[in-house]
């Protein structure tokens, strides 16, 4: 795995496209995706693979934002009923999670699922839309995961509150049944409208910079890339590189940034990182970090990755004694 270093995240560089289990001991796609109160099924077809041969994946982990109040779990479990059985959910409101593996094979490699979820800050600005996040802990095929779903505070002004909701529900996850002697997960991951924005920028030269290619130059003014360089959140994560424009904010239908009188600055609110303990005995490759951008119903674009894991010999070695 190609890194970047960077003080907090490190940037991680895209490998060659997965060739599936031959050379991966676990597979598994991510995506997250606020859906701004709106679903179609067409849309969650097109989050999922609509065929078959594009679910070339173990397991599917969907955290989703502003769900609608619509039954997401079922339209998911249509989408995917030829090839993937649900493994997981976690709902709080409109914050959303659903793992989801194999078909006939998943129960066999899936042990001690758990979920919990903490909201912080109270109601967004409607009825339903909570801030706060949803987890899901699990072992498939003897790894430790732990998924994690988030909506955290919007606007540009409020970065110190978005890092305080970050460090609280770090800690408040799955609390309650802490104990020192475990060992923590082997891989951690956050998808969520972290609603981290660009600072230092207006409207214009950003859009500028975007319609010439050149949104990656917009970087430098991420704020959850400072945060977490100034050591503030996300210490030890692994991200993909921002290759794809930002993700919010559009005008609902279309491909264009937002129009409104607030014209508010495009910002990659819609993230998906990743922590691995023992890197040593886990090798980690990384084959997609892209939006979505052919679903339109949201002000935001999807976000999708492709990771997979190889295990070194010792650590196959205690996965399966710990099975």
């Amino acid at each position: 795995m190609a890194v970047h270093h960077h003080e907090g995240i490190k940037c991680v560089g895209l490998e060659d496209c997965c060739d599936f289990s031959s050379s991966s001991d676990l597979c598994i796609c991510m995506v997250t995706w606020n859906m701004n109160g709106q679903v179609r099924y067409e849309d969650i077809e097109k989050l999922v693979g609509i065929r078959d041969h594009q679910r070339r994946f173990d397991l599917l982990a969907v955290g989703l934002q502003e769900a609608p109040r619509k039954d997401i779990s079922r339209l998911l479990q249509t989408a995917l009923v030829q090839t993937h059985v649900l493994l997981g959910k976690a709902v709080m409101q409109s914050v959303q999670l659903y793992v989801f593996g194999p078909k006939n094979k998943s129960e066999v490699f899936l042990k001690e699922v758990k979920m919990d979820k903490h909201g912080v800050g109270g109601f967004g600005g409607l009825v339903r839309r909570k801030k706060g996040a949803v987890g899901i802990r699990m072992k498939y095929k003897g790894v430790g995961l732990l998924f994690i779903s988030c909506h955290l505070s919007a606007h540009a002004g409020k970065v110190e509150e978005r890092n305080r909701e970050w460090r609280e529900i770090s800690r408040s996850l799955f609390s309650e049944e802490w104990n020192p002697y475990s060992r923590p997960p082997h891989v951690t991951v956050w998808l969520g409208d972290l609603n981290y924005r660009l600072q230092g920028i207006a409207a214009s030269p950003a859009a500028t910079l975007m319609h010439h290619n050149l949104h990656q130059q917009l970087t430098s003014k991420d704020q959850l890339l400072q945060e977490a360089e100034r050591g503030q959140v996300f210490n030890g994560y692994l991200e993909g590189i921002l290759t794809f424009k930002p993700t919010y904010k559009f005008d609902i239908g279309s491909s264009t940034y937002d129009t409104s009188h607030k014209v508010r600055v495009p910002s990659w609110t819609d993230r998906i990182l990743f922590k691995i303990e023992e890197l040593d005995n886990i090798q980690a490759s990384l084959h997609s970090y892209e939006s979505i951008d052919t679903i339109h119903s949201s002000d935001h674009r999807p976000v999708q990755a492709h990771l997979c894991f190889k295990l070194s010999q010792a650590c196959s070695s205690q996965t399966q004694h710990s099975n």
